[in-house]
């Protein structure tokens, strides 16, 4: 068990990267690390930018924008929730799918902070810790090989309004859990305790035990390792703390020449942006632009399902998605590849009527 504290957004993002790639080569053992945020919006990996984030008022107010590697949705972030994040071998809890990690995580979270606090937080599908239907705890996580990364964050003392302030909730979310407003949605362990928040010792040693009494786990305390700190200061430098990954994906408003169209469901939202070339008679993708709320392991894939649409013909798009998830087998969390196809569709249809 490592633990990083307060940094920069962009930086402990880095420090992800930096765990699963010296993980996968062996060089870091399976580790938990807890971490903390300087004020920062931050976007999933699969989001727009724009879409998502009050993009003014971040920077009108020093908050951070940052894009995390893991899929999900845009949350707000500051030194009053703490972070976790798991970096482990599949071997060592193996289990079938995503889902069903994302399930035995959060119920193993869920039980330590209500031993610990005397409440009643519950793993609710797709990737929630809630208490009485309000959310604890937002998660997600991937796999690159055989390791596993999954992470989470505890409010522990946050502001709805600031929340709100800096993220375009929209309105389909609150409509599915019939909420008039958005900070109902939220409930933080301070609200829990009669106004008192816990240190955040305590809290880390919660979820810790909620860890090792469903997984087996027993864990030691040390520092982030040399090899770590380098390199993640390297991929912050090269990646995660440049504008050209932060911003890399950001629609612009949809133009005569591009069809859009959004699926929402439980699974999450996808949203397609596609450009075609050519005659009428003779049309093709010239690109297509995979956007949303939902996680896909590994996260690139998208990037290349969409490379691989580029040029084909309209009445071939359907046959070449079916073939690109069955070739590539990526791990879904709620959704299916069909939904993938019923979106690009949609939005050929807002082109082609």
């Amino acid at each position: 068990m490592i633990d990083t504290g307060v940094r920069d957004g962009r930086r402990q993002i880095a420090f992800d990267q930096a765990m699963i790639d010296l993980h996968r080569e062996g060089k870091v053992r399976d580790s938990v690390r807890f971490l903390r945020f300087q004020p920062c919006a931050l976007v999933g990996r699969h989001q727009s930018i724009g879409k998502e984030l009050k993009l003014d008022y971040c920077r009108e107010n020093g908050i951070g924008i940052v894009r995390r590697i893991t899929g999900g949705g845009a949350i707000y972030l500051d030194p009053g929730q703490v972070g976790w994040e798991l970096v482990i071998s599949r071997k060592r809890v193996p289990l079938p799918t995503l889902q069903d990690y994302t399930k035995e995580i959060c119920e193993a979270v869920a039980s330590g902070l209500s031993q610990a606090f005397s409440i009643d937080a519950r793993f609710r599908p797709r990737n929630d810790i809630e208490v009485d239907g309000r959310k604890l705890c937002g998660t997600g996580g991937f796999f690159d090989g055989d390791t596993l990364f999954y992470q989470g964050t505890v409010l522990v003392d946050a502001d709805p309004e600031r929340v709100l302030a800096c993220l375009n909730v929209p309105e389909e979310k609150l409509r599915k859990r019939n909420l008039d407003n958005a900070s109902n949605r939220l409930v933080t362990l301070k609200h829990l305790m009669g106004g008192v928040a816990p240190d955040i010792e305590s809290i880390h040693e919660a979820i810790l035990r909620g860890l090792s009494e469903r997984f087996g786990i027993d864990f030691s305390f040390e520092l982030p390792s040399d090899d770590e700190e380098i390199l993640a200061a390297k991929i912050h430098d090269d990646e995660t703390g440049t504008d050209e990954f932060v911003y890399s994906i950001d629609e612009t408003p949809a133009q005569a020449d591009c069809g859009a169209a959004t699926l929402s469901g439980p699974g999450g939202s996808i949203t397609a942006l596609v450009r075609l070339e050519g005659k009428e008679q003779t049309q093709r993708i010239q690109t297509v632009l995979l956007t949303g709320d939902f996680f896909v392991a590994p996260p690139r894939i998208l990037l290349d399902l969409e490379a691989n649409l580029r040029g084909v013909p309209l009445d071939s798009v359907s046959g070449a998605i079916d073939e690109f998830f069955a070739a590539t087998r990526p791990e879904l969390l709620s959704l299916a590849p069909g939904d993938f196809k019923t979106v690009v569709h949609a939005a050929l249809r807002t082109l082609r009527p």
